[in-house]
């Protein structure tokens, strides 16, 4: 049986090629805690937008990397041995079978590049 979360995970592509993506009105229109939507696809990947205050729970991907870019807020990142710690402008790349565990003492708004096959829940 799956594990249930309580967060909103939006994997449907919301934006096709050369639409105008507008991130301040989607942050704004958020209300939910922990959201992430799929915002285009580029090539074999995805660009998702996350909306993220608390804390996610630990995880890993055994077959995908995952890029993380704070736009706004602080993004730490617990690895087994130690944090990464994001502002804005800064991001990171979590590599495949990493255990990790996003966590937003803030609101936070970042990007996230990963393949669209990859689970953001974790395998």
């Amino acid at each position: 049986m799956e594990k249930q979360f309580n967060y909103v995970t939006k994997l449907d592509i919301k934006f096709g090629h050369l639409q105008k993506i507008d991130i301040p009105r989607m942050v704004e229109s958020c209300k939910d805690k922990w959201f992430n939507q799929s915002l285009t696809r580029v090539n074999d990947s995805v660009v998702r937008l996350g909306i993220v205050e608390g804390e996610y729970h630990w995880h890993k991907h055994d077959n995908d990397d995952e890029f993380f870019f704070v736009l706004e807020g602080q993004l730490l990142i617990d690895l087994e041995d130690q944090t990464i710690e994001l502002g804005p402008n800064q991001g990171v790349t979590i590599s495949k079978g990493i255990m990790h565990r996003p966590r937003a003492p803030k609101k936070t708004v970042m990007l996230m590049v990963e393949t669209s096959a990859i689970q953001p829940t974790g395998d």
